[in-house]
C-alpha cells in the first residue's frame, strides 16, 4: 500500500509542479508582456481540472505516508529527526500553498478581471511555482538524505 501511495504521490507531484513550471515559464511572460489576462485565465481554467485533483491526491497520499512513517502526529512539527523535519517542512509548504491559493482565488483573481493586480498575481505564480519545486526537493531529500 505504501508503494502505491508513493507512486500516486509522485505522479500527482509531477502534474502539480510541471503545470506550475509551464505556467511560470511560458504563459506568464507572455501575459506580462501583452497584459492579456485572458491567456492566463484560460490556462488556469484548463489546468485546474488536472492540477487540483493532483494536489488533492498529494495531500491524501502525503498525510497517509506521513502517518505511516511517523504515527505520532504530535511529532510532525518537532523537527527532532530526519522524518519529522521533512514532514514538518512539507506541511509548512502545504500551508503556504493554501495561503497563496486562497488569496489568489478570493482577492486577486476577481480584481485581475477588472485590470488590477497582475504584477501581484505574477508574484503569487512565481511563489507557488517555487514552493512546488521545494516540495519535490524535500520529497527527494526524504528518500535520498539531501539534507
Amino acid at each position: 500500500m505504501i508503494t502505491l501511495a508513493i507512486v500516486l504521490h509522485v505522479l500527482a507531484a509531477t502534474i502539480w509542479t510541471g503545470g506550475h513550471l509551464v505556467l511560470a515559464t511560458t504563459v506568464l511572460p507572455k501575459v506580462l508582456k501583452t497584459k492579456d489576462i485572458n491567456k492566463l485565465l484560460d490556462f488556469e481554467m484548463g489546468y485546474e481540472k488536472v492540477g487540483m485533483p493532483a494536489l488533492l491526491i498529494q495531500i491524501v497520499t502525503g498525510l497517509f505516508l506521513a502517518y505511516n512513517y511517523l504515527p505520532d502526529v504530535t511529532k510532525w512539527f518537532s523537527f527532532s529527526d530526519h522524518i519529522s523535519t521533512h514532514i514538518g517542512i512539507k506541511l509548512i509548504l502545504l500551508f503556504s500553498t493554501f495561503g497563496f491559493a486562497l488569496n489568489a482565488k478570493f482577492r486577486l483573481i476577481p480584481n485581475l478581471e477588472k485590470g488590477n493586480n497582475l504584477t501581484i498575481f505574477a508574484g503569487h505564480i512565481i511563489a507557488v511555482t517555487t514552493i512546488s519545486v521545494l516540495f519535490v526537493i524535500v520529497g527527494l531529500s526524504f528518500r535520498l538524505n539531501i539534507f
